[in-house]
């Protein structure tokens, strides 16, 4: 009896597929670990809630370090998610001859609601491994940021954050690398009304 494997996919032979057209223009798709991975769809809470995040952080930033909103970095040679946003060290070409790689990474955010266990059980992972040192999980279902610091690798050769931070929309958090830096989670999460 033979067993066969799913093909695992290089970013090289992914980016040639595009290339080619195998996926449509609104194909929301990402590379994770040689596998193209469909993207969860995004309702109306995830995409304003991104769009005030970007709004914030933009305000906060101005020029001192890249935005980037669902566009790639390059993990390895078989990976390429696409989180929500990245904070990216400013460089001179404005990552015009490559996509952002670990070390371009300040910060890197994925917003959660109904993709909560994939963004802890999948992407946590894989963003440790690759050595980011700060990743926010924004868990919408359960309205709060969760913030992982100090990726490790255990002696299972399992990856994750040693340090996990829940802030609550009510408060306050300090953007990794800018200390003097703090975001107002209540700019960013909407604000629930109570139907009597």
């Amino acid at each position: 009896m033979s067993v066969s494997t799913a093909k695992r996919f290089t970013i090289a032979e992914y980016h040639r597929l595009a290339e080619l057209g195998f996926f449509e223009e609104d194909d929301r798709v990402e590379l994770i670990k040689g596998e193209i991975v469909q993207m969860a769809a995004k309702g109306t809470a995830h995409s304003t809630f991104n769009r005030r995040l970007l709004r914030e952080l933009s305000t906060l930033l101005g020029n001192r370090a890249t935005l980037q909103s669902q566009d790639p970095v390059v993990i390895s040679t078989n990976s390429e998610p696409e989180p929500d946003i990245a904070i990216l060290q400013n460089r001179d070409d404005d990552y015009l001859s490559a996509h952002p790689s670990p070390l371009d990474v300040l910060l890197v955010i994925e917003i959660a609601d109904s993709s909560v266990n994939y963004d802890q059980k999948v992407k946590l992972p894989l963003y440790a491994e690759a050595g980011i040192s700060n990743y926010w999980i924004f868990n919408l279902a359960e309205n709060c940021l969760e913030s992982y610091s100090e990726p490790y690798q255990d002696l299972q050769d399992k990856f994750g954050y040693r340090r996990k931070l829940i802030v609550l929309p009510n408060e306050t958090v300090t953007l990794p690398d800018f200390p003097d830096l703090s975001l107002y989670l209540s700019k960013v999460f909407p604000k629930i009304t109570h139907q009597n």
